[in-house]
């Protein structure tokens, strides 16, 4: 169920019943071959998938997030953490007030994840009676199963984020591309030079079964996400 589709009066109509909401966060950034929006794109098609089964609203992504290590790349957009914490914090605050108690942020960005504890756990303690959960869909047990069933290591930029018909936005190499090293606090260029083409290494591509698989597991994690939350 996206926002996008109803208007205030739906919603109001909604919150006489649910009061469970996601926002899906990510980040607008380099991703190799795949699209500079991946990050937004796939855990908004994984909240959708969800939601088909377990009809929660899904608001509208914020889709830009932390991504300085990657400004040497043309088309990413990075946030300063102080500007991306204050965005986070007023979009959940604005959906505690309308009466949402029960919010999961359903993320797609590695680097979102410390600002998003703090403000998540900020939040909880100011409003007890609420309950704020974080989603990260490739860390989920059930996904990482399949890339281990498989034998293909996670990793940015790599097959685990090129879904065919969604973030596939033009041909990939083919084989795979061993693990740069990057030195922690490398600035933006150096990490372009040390990078390259944007990949953190292993395969570009994975079957489209295996994607399947993958982007299934996905779902049942959040759906069983939904349902804890309901519960909580």
């Amino acid at each position: 169920m996206l926002l996008t589709s109803l208007n205030w009066m739906s919603v109001e109509a909604y919150l006489e019943r649910e009061d469970r909401v996601i926002l899906i966060t990510g980040a607008v950034e380099q991703h190799a071959y795949a699209s500079l929006a991946s990050d937004v794109l796939v855990p908004l098609e994984i909240a959708k998938a969800a939601c088909r089964r377990d009809p929660v609203l899904i608001m509208p992504p914020l889709p830009y997030g932390l991504s300085p290590y990657f400004v040497a790349y043309p088309g990413t957009v990075s946030l300063r953490s102080e500007t991306y914490a204050a965005v986070v914090r007023e979009v959940l605050s604005g959906l505690l007030a309308q009466g949402f108690r029960r919010i999961l942020v359903v993320n797609g960005h590695g680097g979102n994840v410390g600002v998003l504890v703090a403000v998540l756990t900020e939040l909880g303690n100011a409003h007890p009676g609420a309950r704020l959960r974080l989603f990260l869909w490739w860390r989920h047990p059930r996904v990482a199963a399949v890339a281990q069933a498989a034998g293909l290591p996670q990793a940015h930029a790599n097959w685990s984020e090129n879904f065919p018909g969604l973030t596939r936005v033009g041909p990939s190499p083919e084989g795979e591309k061993a693990a740069p090293q990057i030195p922690a606090g490398a600035s933006a260029a150096e990490t372009r030079a040390l990078l390259g083409d944007g990949s953190y290494g292993g395969p570009y591509v994975a079957p489209d079964e295996i994607m399947a698989q993958f982007f299934d597991a996905a779902v049942d994690a959040l759906v069983e996400a939904l349902d804890d939350l309901k519960h909580a």
